[in-house]
């Protein structure tokens, strides 16, 4: 299929925004924009692009209000507006979602549902999430509501449920806060267990409401397949998996390498990716919450740094306090998977600076009928030409004037991490000391043995 079925609200609601161009022609359009923010780094591979680029969104979201007249109305946002654009059916959304939200509008007067009022901060029912399992056709279904008590809760569910039985789990997320975000923090649950089991690269993933997952499964698949073979694991590395989410990344690694290390700041998703590594069946897959730029130092820090780190950030990329942890962290190898070329070239540019290149890169369609694209590169460290210089020199032929007082320690320490951003230690400082024949402080805390094992200066 090489277009999309008009969309008659596409225009209103601004989601997508190739309508009507003809598909072949969206990817070169897009191979071109990858070009020109990324050639610059190295040869852009061939974009990979859909089969058919119909219906592949796994997830979809309706908002509920008023309209200008007072009346109820559910649709989507207009872009960059809090304006509800009446929406039927998407041809964008997958399997059985557009008649599940149908349904469900169509109940709401029955069971005297209100949806939510956002001038008067009043009302009821705010938004609609709905989730479905390309591997069993199972349907989540999230209903964001400005207040927990929901009056018509058991019968509202009962007819959905048998208008729907692929629905297998229902959930209410309590928003009362006035803004466009669109979850909140509470959670009740009305019906079923609670999450979605979902199949991605032949692993397992169970999938909460608030759970972070690719929503067009096609794309990610292959999306993932080139992350793996630009990875080129050989089964012995430690890798990271950082902004980890619930261990896609990670687990559908797992078999190619070593050890998987994954870190993500939100507790919720941690829990799903620690339940996902269960439902695999991995020993050596291990999830952390935290920041992954602080745990990347920790674990190069304590000798066990990665050798390859898989890198997913938001749409804004990496902050620059990550970019430094990875420096100084050093991995061979990072893949890093962007949805934004433009945060992707600003972060190359900081690695690229930082003695990484750019060895491979492939941009990927997982947004058709938009301007969005998404980047897989592979990067390795660059080789330092000369890692020893060898200089001649003789003391007696310097001017040792201006050094009969010394440096403090304190001063080297500073020294050393304004040139070279390393942290060192005094017992480093005394063993370079010591080897380069320079007298060392009386008072330097030596060990009590000679035959004492101490950690050694890294070269």
């Amino acid at each position: 299929m090489n277009s999309l079925p008009l969309c008659p609200q596409a225009r209103l609601c601004g989601g997508c925004q190739l309508q009507g161009l003809p598909y072949p022609e969206q990817l070169e359009r897009k191979q071109r924009r990858a070009e020109e923010l990324l050639g610059q780094f190295a040869p852009v591979l061939p974009i990979i692009g859909m089969e058919d680029p119909a219906h592949c969104r796994y997830k979809a979201l309706r908002s509920f209000g008023l309209d200008g007249r007072r009346r109820p109305v559910c649709g989507v946002y207009r872009q960059g507006s809090h304006a509800i654009v009446p929406v039927e059916a998407c041809p964008m959304e997958a399997g059985a979602a557009g008649a599940l939200f149908r349904d469900l509008w169509a109940l709401l007067p029955d069971f005297k549902i209100p949806v939510y009022d956002e001038r008067s901060g009043s009302g009821f029912l705010r938004h609609a999430l709905v989730r479905q399992s390309r591997a069993t056709g199972q349907l989540m279904l999230t209903l964001v509501a400005a207040t927990p008590v929901f009056k018509a809760q058991k019968p509202f569910i009962r007819e959905l449920t048998r208008l729907h039985p692929e629905l297998s789990t229902v959930v209410l997320n309590i928003n009362d806060r006035f803004g466009p975000v669109v979850l909140g923090k509470r959670e009740k649950l009305l019906y079923g267990s609670g999450y979605l089991e979902d199949s991605l690269c032949s692993r397992r993933f169970r999938l909460s409401s608030r759970s972070f997952f690719q929503v067009n499964p096609v794309q990610t698949e292959k999306l993932y397949a080139e992350a793996m073979a630009f990875a080129g694991l050989t089964g012995r590395e430690t890798v990271l998996d950082a902004y980890c989410g619930v261990g896609t990344i990670g687990i559908c690694a797992a078999d190619r390498a070593g050890q998987i290390v994954g870190v993500e700041l939100n507790r919720d998703a941690v829990g799903d990716a620690i339940a996902n590594a269960r439902l695999n069946g991995l020993k050596n897959a291990r999830f952390y919450q935290g920041d992954a730029g602080e745990f990347m130092e920790e674990m190069a820090g304590s000798g066990r740094g990665p050798d390859l780190v898989f890198m997913d950030p938001p749409r804004s990329g990496s902050d620059r306090r990550f970019i430094a942890s990875l420096l100084r962290a050093a991995p061979k190898k990072v893949v890093y998977i962007s949805c934004s070329p433009e945060s992707l070239r600003r972060d190359l540019e900081q690695l690229r600076a930082g003695g990484y290149r750019v060895q491979k890169l492939r941009p990927v369609d997982m947004f058709p009928f938009t301007e969005h694209l998404e980047t897989v590169v592979q990067l390795s460290k660059g080789e330092i030409q000369s890692k020893k210089i060898r200089v001649d020199f003789s003391l007696e032929d310097m001017d040792m004037s201006g050094f009969q007082k010394g440096a403090t320690y304190g001063e080297i320490k500073t020294y050393v991490k304004e040139h070279t951003g390393l942290t060192v230690s005094s017992l480093y400082i005394a063993q370079v000391k010591q080897k380069c024949g320079i007298i060392e402080r009386e008072n330097y805390n030596k060990p009590k043995s000679e035959d004492s094992r101490q950690p050694q200066c890294p070269p």
